[in-house]
């Protein structure tokens, strides 16, 4: 069970059986769980996904509209990183085996007993926490020995995003955003979610064109249009940064405010 003096574990159901998906909810809701949404089709799935991840997706393999269950999760696993269980009333050999591909961290058969959810979450969350762990530590030792060498001047930073590592220059970000194990780049060109501590960031982007203003975000200072409310309003950004306590004299210092 999620424990009520924590964070509360955000789930996002997609199922396209209403009454199944009102069942899930409420047995989750009971044990202290946040509901992040309920989708029945993909559309729905990825616009929740879009603007907030969830710790945990149950996933039914069949699902409304022209990508199943299946192809779904293919899609979420190309951009997110987010452990899925797949919830199906099918449990034929072939439709596992497509299902395999995805590497789903557990199947749960319908019918299911609230006990079968709770335990396959909790077993999940578990696991990919100890996977987070493990990948994460591969990827910073990868990305300080890719780096070691590199001329601080460089400006710009490698990402691994998609399988693939990307260039990111040092100009083009608007803010580093941390979020619980990662951390999210928000730039120009797209948002870039990686494993590592916003203190590892930190000191990869320097402070001659960045400055922390909360403990949560870092931000590109020449991207900085002006300040409202204790918030940071950036050019051809939606979204306004809050200066934290703690860093708002620094903040101040290094905007030469009058």
């Amino acid at each position: 069970m999620s424990n009520s003096n924590e964070e509360k574990t955000k789930v996002l159901i997609v199922e396209d059986e209403s009454i199944v998906a009102k069942d899930i909810q409420n047995i989750l809701l009971k044990n202290n769980y946040e509901i992040l949404g309920i989708a029945n089709n993909a559309d729905t799935a990825l616009n929740y996904l879009s603007q907030q991840l969830p710790d945990v997706i149950l996933m039914d393999i069949m699902i409304k509209g022209n990508i199943n269950g299946i192809e779904l999760s293919q899609k979420i696993k190309e951009e997110y990183d987010v452990p899925i269980i797949f919830l199906t009333a099918y449990s034929d050999l072939p439709t596992l085996e497509k299902a395999k591909i995805v590497e789903p961290y557990a199947y749960i058969t319908k019918p299911f007993k609230n006990s079968d959810i709770l335990s396959a979450i909790e077993i999940t969350l578990f696991r990919f926490k100890k996977d987070l762990e493990r990948k994460k530590e591969k990827e910073l030792l990868y990305s300080i020995v890719e780096s070691k060498d590199q001329d601080p001047s460089a400006n710009m930073i490698f990402v691994k995003s998609g399988g693939k590592m990307v260039k990111i220059k040092f100009e083009d970000i608007f803010i580093v955003e941390a979020l619980k194990d990662y951390v999210t780049f928000h730039t120009t060109h797209g948002r870039y979610i990686v494993h590592a501590t916003m203190k590892f960031i930190e000191e990869k982007l320097g402070q001659k064109d960045f400055i922390r203003a909360h403990r949560s975000f870092i931000v590109r200072i020449d991207k900085i249009q002006s300040i409202e409310n204790q918030e940071l309003v950036l050019e051809n950004f939606p979204k306004t940064i809050p200066i934290g306590g703690n860093y708002k004299d620094e903040v101040f210092r290094r905007l030469n405010l009058l």
